[in-house]
């Protein structure tokens, strides 16, 4: 089967959510957003190591305050991200281990994703070869014109809204983005560059409340949800 590296984003700026920290090191219950996301892949058996991809003033910082005061012992790398996500998820990409066969991309804002369905993904992307997380949309979907007009309604069923982790074969996921960097493509996610080359992918259906954080409204709604277990003992142990 190969290693698994887990791929966790942490360079985006939070500009939505407002203030002068960046949304991946605000403080939910005494402990930085990122933390409670690295502690889900650091507790997954699957997962052989992780690489941080953040912005190049947080490199110290991640070493220091998250890695180091945790001990997520399988962070093997803590790299620079670029301007936008697909660049960083590219630097992630060339940082990887040499021993890597599988790649599972994460946004480090999504630290209600459960270890049960990190499991389904890797199943199936194991056997499939790229496979993304998501789920049904609830509510009517309408395609508009640049007036603002409608233009029709797709039927619901159809269509599902895709969150992360997205687990592809390393080769196939590296092929994708140099392609991409190649070619200038820009797509909306990682699985969208898989599909521009005529690869399938498949759907794995998660949870609703695998949010990504982008608001101070996700921010309340995380508050009472993700889990202190193990982060307190964690940080007393390299404390004393």
């Amino acid at each position: 089967m190969g290693k698994v590296s887990a791929l966790i984003l942490c360079a985006g700026q939070g500009k939505r959510i407002g203030g002068c920290i960046s949304k991946q090191f605000i403080e939910i219950s005494g402990h930085p957003l990122i933390a409670y996301t690295v502690k889900k892949f650091q507790e997954h058996p699957l997962i052989d190591n992780i690489v941080l991809v953040t912005r190049e003033e947080y490199i110290k910082y991640c070493q220091k305050d998250i890695v180091e005061k945790y001990g997520f012992t399988k962070v093997i790398n803590i790299v620079s991200g670029g301007e936008e996500r697909q660049d960083s998820v590219y630097s992630g990409l060339q940082n990887l281990d040499d021993t890597t066969s599988w790649v599972v991309v994460h946004d480090g804002v999504r630290p209600l994703i459960s270890l049960q369905t990190i499991d389904n993904v890797l199943k199936v992307a194991f056997e499939k070869k790229a496979a993304v997380v998501g789920v049904p949309a609830k509510d009517t979907i309408k395609i508009i014109n640049p007036d603002f007009t409608v233009q029709g309604t797709p039927p619901r069923q159809s269509l599902w809204h895709v969150q992360t982790p997205q687990v592809f074969e390393k080769k196939l996921i590296l092929k994708a983005y140099t392609e991409a960097k190649l070619s200038g493509l820009r797509g909306t996610d990682d699985a969208s560059l898989v599909e521009n080359m005529g690869v399938e992918v498949h759907m794995v259906r998660g949870e609703y409340e695998n949010i990504k954080v982008t608001t101070p409204e996700d921010l309340m709604f995380i508050q009472g949800k993700v889990k202190l277990d193990g982060l307190d003992s964690i940080k007393r142990r390299n404390v004393n």
